[in-house]
């Protein structure tokens, strides 16, 4: 019932030709539906010395309804704050994630804060180096870095989106179990509603030996979990192979090579196929792709919705005026996070706000 099939649309965005703001490479964005129900993404652009900078991109489509490219809108968010910064003029805004929040009417924005303090929590023994050559059975322990579900108690009524409170409660969801994510797994994309419950792309990490058999190359794949609509606690499906690994060149080779790390995610209504879920991911930590997923059983349900598209397409206001993206920075309490580096919560929360 819940067999994920994806299929590469290909290469959206790579680093525009003598923009100094993107010579480092342009990767794992954030995607969000903007009330004009047009289709925007956050990247991380980097600069030289491994600057980062929070961009926004409106995507475009064919004919056929499949992303085919972007149109650059400017920088998001980029390094302020002293948690933002290093000493030597070096920082990031990096890996940004959005989601829509109905009830505030209000993006809320996680992304990871580069400065001089260490932007991922570590355990002692946990670090890529001192792990990826380690031969012993790696059993399920608290040092290995897992995917995380941390709660946050509020009372909804009179709540500013400001205001949000401390996540006090944490809970880990899932730890490396198959050989693909041996090393360890992560975040990917913001969880979303599906047919059969809370869907989320993740990563997970393995390493294999070169031709020679004297070094070890990591290799980053995604699959994918179905959590519980009601206790998202409780996992009902997980990934037993990858959905995508390094396989184009694009993926293979870059910054980093053998990268794919989704981290957008857009359900297709607007097309009418709710069960359609584009994938957008990074490429080497050099660019950023798109793919197409959808569950192996809604494939034949996707057809029949697809005759008849306004029953779902998306519910945008056509007289909603020109607008931008504009962040609303909190220097609120620190939120913290024990998973992989992506998944980190920077020490700020950022409200975006579309008029």
């Amino acid at each position: 019932m819940y067999d994920f099939e994806v299929k590469r649309l290909g290469l959206l965005m790579e680093s525009e030709l003598g923009n100094p703001q993107e010579v480092g490479g342009v990767l794992n964005p954030a995607a969000a539906r903007g009330p004009d129900g047009k289709l925007y993404l956050f990247p991380r652009v980097v600069g030289e010395g491994n600057y980062s900078r929070i961009g926004i991109a409106r995507v475009r489509f064919n004919t056929n309804g499949d992303p085919c490219g972007v149109d650059r809108l400017g920088i998001a968010l980029e390094p302020e704050a002293d948690y933002e910064l290093q000493g030597d003029g070096r920082g990031g805004c990096e890996d940004a994630r959005i989601t829509y929040i109905e009830r505030f009417g209000r993006y809320i924005m996680t992304y990871t804060a580069l400065s001089a303090m260490i932007h991922r929590p570590l355990f002692i023994g946990s670090r890529p180096e001192e792990t990826d050559c380690d031969e012993c059975s790696r059993m399920v322990d608290v040092e290995h870095e897992s995917i995380w579900i941390s709660y946050c108690p509020m009372e909804l009524d009179g709540l500013e989106p400001t205001h949000l409170g401390s996540f006090n409660s944490h809970h880990r969801l899932a730890t490396p179990v198959e050989p693909w994510e041996s090393l360890k797994i992560g975040g990917g994309t913001p969880p979303v509603m599906a047919r059969h419950g809370w869907m989320i792309l993740y990563h997970g990490v393995h390493a294999t030996d070169d031709a020679e058999g004297t070094k070890k190359h990591l290799f980053y794949s995604a699959g994918v979990m179905i959590l519980s609509k009601e206790h998202p606690r409780t996992i009902l499906y997980r990934s037993a192979q990858p959905l995508l690994t390094p396989l184009l060149p694009h993926e293979r080779d870059g910054i980093v090579e053998n990268v794919v790390f989704p981290t957008g995610i857009d359900c297709r209504s607007d097309i009418g196929q709710p069960d359609r879920f584009d994938i957008y991911y990074g490429m080497a930590d050099s660019r950023i792709g798109v793919a197409s997923g959808r569950s192996a059983a809604d494939r034949n349900r996707s057809v029949i919705a697809a005759k008849c598209p306004s029953r779902a397409r998306h519910s945008a206001n056509t007289n909603t005026r020109p607008g931008s993206w504009h962040d609303r920075r909190r220097y609120g309490r620190t939120i913290r996070s024990s998973g992989w580096t992506r998944l980190v919560v920077a020490d700020v929360r950022c409200v975006w706000q579309y008029d």
